[in-house]
């Protein structure tokens, strides 16, 4: 299938692990030119080293970014569409991943997910009407279930960014911008979440791994791809959409 992506300037918060990385890797397959960040130098570093032995006729440009500092995420929107021409896609991928239900948690949630989501939406809405272009978010099957996350403001949080998306959707539908949300169910990534939960609390994780119906958990590529349609020219009639990758983990019925 010909996703239509060659040549795309798509920015991807958090692209340096997991799910991230997949995505840029998956983009860059793709021959769009991919724009990511991290809060973390050495880890862009790293990656930036990577993906140019690994994609040598791709264009790969990663940046140390706070997410959660306004300024600094809306200057790297703005200094990517200068230095590639435009913006195509947008990703929010980052997360704080906060469980503890206390108030600095929950600050630094809605700081990180909530506002660095809303802040990337709207330094790249001038660059996307020109475009035509659209909004990816990653949320997460918490924000739809009450599960082991709860009363910590993870689920609330990734709740609110499934809200948000549907809002940017309908609104900026006659713009001609697209905005849907993919929520991961558990996804292993043997230095991520869950291959942490797997080395120190494994009576958990086998707990955790025995809730889901396929008897496996995700996988980080199996993300990106779903990322990878909803943001191509094959899914232009979709919007508004909170696509669930999950393996069948939530049971409920999604209206």
């Amino acid at each position: 299938m010909h996703l239509g992506l060659e040549k795309k300037v798509v920015l991807i918060t958090g692209g340096t692990k997991g799910i991230g990385r997949s995505m840029v890797q998956a983009f860059l397959k793709e021959g769009a030119i991919v724009h990511f960040c991290s809060r973390t130098k050495n880890d862009v570093d790293t990656a930036n080293e990577s993906l140019a032995k690994d994609f040598p006729d791709g264009k790969a440009i990663g940046a140390a970014i706070d997410v959660s500092d306004q300024s600094q995420l809306t200057e790297w929107v703005n200094s990517c569409a200068k230095e590639s021409g435009g913006v195509d896609v947008i990703v929010a991928n980052v997360s704080a991943l906060a469980i503890a239900n206390t108030p600095e948690r929950w600050q630094a949630t809605f700081q990180t997910d909530m506002m660095g989501t809303y802040t990337m939406v709207q330094a790249a809405l001038p660059h996307l009407e020109k475009t035509k272009g659209n909004i990816v978010t990653i949320s997460s099957v918490s924000g739809r279930e009450i599960d082991f996350t709860a009363q910590g403001p993870y689920g609330a949080i990734k709740a609110a960014l499934v809200h948000y998306t549907s809002q940017l959707a309908h609104t900026l539908a006659p713009k001609g911008i697209r905005a849907n949300t993919v929520s991961p169910g558990n996804i292993y990534i043997a230095d991520g979440v869950w291959g942490n939960i797997e080395r120190d609390t494994p009576d958990f994780f086998k707990k955790q791994m025995e809730a889901n119906p396929m008897g496996r958990m995700g996988k980080p590529e199996e993300i990106a791809d779903a990322v990878l349609f909803l943001a191509s020219e094959r899914a232009t009639f979709i919007s508004g959409t909170n696509l669930l990758v999950d393996g069948s983990l939530c049971s409920g019925v999604q209206l």
